[in-house]
């Protein structure tokens, strides 16, 4: 049997709030105990975050709010899950925010980020390796970071151009392993920005309604059909198109890649700017789509609930579904960015 010891700060916080320490193997403990004192560890975090805020969080606030894009939330492992709900967040709110993966952007995914955008990067330790590209990206082309993390000296917090600076608090899991207050914090520092952001703008009840139609049943039950890019906004292109012109129709439709069709608007495959990277080495530009393309990409179809193509697109880690009928033909693309601005995560 295993018994958890707790540290010396764990034990006066939970005193404070009159809540016994546990003192009985884990198996026999009284589980609202153990309940109880979570929340009240990750409390005390929450209390010390509010102490810490100084002028750099109204800094952030402003960046944001001039912003003629996007707010592109990124992070690793759990502080990427804690990115992509703020994202969505954002996005229903009157902010326009979507998520990158930092290991999909490193492989392609760094087109969907612009210098009309400003990031926002979630770390811990601050030294995620795979924001890196990200980081870098963002200091060529002077693409504003607001960095959330607990060390500001870390890569992160040097690389940003604001830092919001997490407290050093007592993690609630006894083994002190699993994140679990630095991501509560992350969690409600997103909330706050996003709070902060809907009272600058003004966002009313009526741009509420506007997001939200139906309210969560309608969310759920949005169809692809109504996200989706239709007609002449579909990146689209023929197999015998040469590269130079895909990559034009890539950069023209701006989300990251281009269906490739044949003389009967059958979809064969797909050229992500990921695809022009891998293929960079050859004589690109002399190549075919058909040469270049990734074949059989996961499709959806124009009836299937929004959040399903979202669940697909997290399960297969990309961020566009091609949308066909049922003899393959493209009708539509849907971008995941367009799914988390209109509330479905």
């Amino acid at each position: 049997m295993t018994v958890y010891s707790l540290s010396t700060l764990q034990k006066e916080t939970l005193a404070q709030q009159g809540i016994p320490a546990p003192t009985l193997p884990e198996k026999t403990q009284e589980h609202r105990h153990i309940a109880r004192r979570v929340l009240t560890i990750e409390m005390e975090g929450l209390k010390a975050l509010a102490e810490s805020l100084d002028d750099n969080f109204n800094k952030a606030v402003e960046c944001i709010a001039k912003l003629k894009g996007h707010v592109v939330l990124t992070g690793m492992g759990k502080s990427g899950h804690v990115a992509l709900k703020i994202a969505a967040t954002m996005a229903s709110t009157g902010t326009p925010a979507f998520f990158v993966h930092p290991a999909e952007a490193n492989h392609g995914d760094l087109g969907m980020i612009t210098k009309r955008n400003a990031v926002i990067a979630l770390s811990d330790s601050g030294e995620s390796a795979e924001l890196e590209g990200i980081l870098q990206y963002a200091a060529r082309y002077t693409i504003p970071v607001i960095g959330i993390t607990r060390n500001p000296n870390s890569t992160l917090g040097q690389a940003s151009t604001v830092v919001l600076t997490l407290p050093q608090a007592e993690p609630a899991c006894p083994l002190r392993l699993a994140p679990t207050t630095v991501t509560t914090m992350m969690l409600a520092l997103g909330d706050a920005l996003a709070v902060a952001l809907m009272e600058k703008k003004g966002f009313s009840k009526e741009g509420f309604k506007e997001f939200h139609p139906g309210g969560k049943l309608g969310k759920r039950l949005r169809r692809v059909e109504d996200l989706m890019v239709k007609g002449q906004d579909i990146p689209r292109i023929r197999e015998e198109t040469l590269m130079t012109d895909a990559i034009i129709e890539i950069g023209a439709k701006r989300i990251g890649c281009t269906a490739v069709v044949d003389s009967h608007n059958v979809l064969k495959g797909i050229v992500t700017v990921g695809d022009v990277t891998r293929h960079a080495h050859r004589n690109l530009l002399s190549l075919s789509a058909s040469e270049v393309m990734t074949k059989n990409p996961k499709t959806i179809g124009s009836k299937a609930f929004a959040a399903s193509a979202v669940a697909l697109m997290n399960e297969f880690k990309i961020t566009v579904l091609f949308v066909t009928d049922e003899n393959n033909h493209v009708m539509g693309a849907l971008h995941l960015h367009d799914c988390l601005k209109a509330g479905i995560d």
